[in-house]
């Protein structure tokens, strides 16, 4: 067995050459004077070595402690040279597997599984958001390397965008759990580590004869016909600003009476049909008599191929003296909501279902969307009429009801 002093008196000889320890353990004296240990071992009757290290940055104590870890390994049928090489393979793969390579798979599953253009350009844009931790290895990425991100972001105002980034990357870390890519998901443990806003609901006038004021200012409006017209339609149809303005006359249906909305322009991405009262068609069959050639109900002023912009509703309610604290564009839902719900005379389930709001339950939504059908038509018919009551300042609703069509 070797000692120190005797490693210290080698010298180097003009081809290399070996001195022997024990238990397989030698150290290989090259030409230039450099002392390399090696370890000598059997597995599967083929002899192998490996390397490890040079005296005396390795020392002959811890060469010997090395060797007798890995002779304990090979009692356990472990091959050393080969856990090795699949330990290098392994940190190569997971130094090129970014965060933005994982990501770009989870996007494309996307795509594939059919989610809207609206949805992944949303990822993409949240990966650019990324930009801190996109080019790092994703199985290296802390914590508190994400959430200097997210705060980064957080600290420019934008409370709810920080809180969406940290769900989208939560999403992507799970994708890569599933993939074997990580062992572990750092957004899960900063669940509550962003300041989550307060909800701001959208400005809504509910009052019968203040609602009345409304419409009637409606009808004085003085802007483009396009923007009254909708302004005149969304009371009736009650939908969202941009599945009001980015409505198509390929979805309006005069024959059945119904406005077939696809589920890509829907919030809750399901198809929804809107039974058409006689003052909504006759608004649709109006404005289709003075409107240009195109696609869009309501096309843009300059150009067919796009709707009018997000805003111009809300401006439009802005010229017609309400401030964006009394109405917006968004609150005919509200309207309509509650005044549909105080009338008492329709099913609760049948208001949710006008309005689009998402059911989880795939088979109670189906149920829902056949069952109330017939009673959405009725009540579209008569929330048509009753607003045309209050825009003659004619008769208010105020109690509840107990029978319901």
């Amino acid at each position: 067995m070797l000692t120190t002093v005797q490693i210290r008196a080698l010298k180097p000889a003009a081809r290399p050459f070996k001195v022997p320890d024990s238990d397989g353990l030698f150290l290989l004296v090259q030409p230039t004077g450099a002392l390399l240990w090696r370890f000598r071992y059997k597995m599967l009757g083929v002899e192998r070595k490996m390397s490890l290290g040079t005296f005396p940055e390795v020392s002959l104590k811890d060469a010997r402690k090395k060797r007798d870890e890995l002779r304990a390994e090979i009692v356990d049928g472990v091959d050393p040279v080969e856990e090795k090489r699949q330990r290098r393979l392994k940190d190569e793969l997971a130094a090129a597997t970014t965060f933005t390579l994982v990501a770009e798979e989870f996007i494309q599953k996307m795509e594939r599984e059919g989610k809207s253009p609206a949805t992944i350009k949303k990822a993409r844009w949240f990966l650019e958001l990324l930009d801190g931790i996109a080019k790092r290895p994703i199985a290296a990425i802390t914590p508190h390397e994400l959430l200097d991100v997210l705060k980064r972001v957080e600290r420019r105002g934008h409370h709810e965008t920080a809180l969406r980034l940290r769900s989208f990357t939560g999403r992507v870390f799970r994708y890569g759990f599933a993939t074997l890519r990580v062992d572990r998901n750092p957004a899960d443990i900063l669940r509550g580590a962003l300041t989550v806003p307060r909800v701001k609901h959208h400005a809504a006038i509910v009052e019968p004869l203040k609602v009345g004021e409304l419409l009637r200012a409606i009808e004085d409006y003085n802007g483009r016909p396009e923007t009254r017209f909708a302004l005149r339609l969304a009371p009736h149809v009650f939908l969202r600003p941009g599945e009001l303005r980015q409505g198509k006359w390929s979805e309006i249906d005069f024959a059945d009476k119904v406005w077939r909305i696809p589920a890509e322009r829907m919030k809750m991405k399901q198809a929804h049909a809107v039974p058409l009262s006689r003052q909504s068609l006759y608004l649709l069959q109006e404005l289709r008599s003075l409107s240009r050639p195109g696609e869009f109900l309501f096309p843009a002023l300059h150009t067919t191929k796009r709707s009018i912009c997000e805003n111009t509703l809300n401006i439009a309610l802005r010229r017609l003296g309400y401030e964006h604290d009394q109405m917006t564009s968004h609150g005919f839902r509200a309207t309509a909501s509650t005044l549909l719900n105080e009338s008492g005379l329709w099913h609760p389930d049948a208001i949710e279902r006008a309005l689009a709001h998402g059911e989880n339950d795939k088979v109670r939504a189906a149920y829902h969307r056949g069952a109330h059908w017939a009673e959405r038509v009725k009540m579209a018919q008569w929330w048509s009429d009753y607003l045309d009551q209050l825009r003659a300042g004619g008769k208010v609703i105020n109690g509840k009801f107990q029978n319901r069509a």
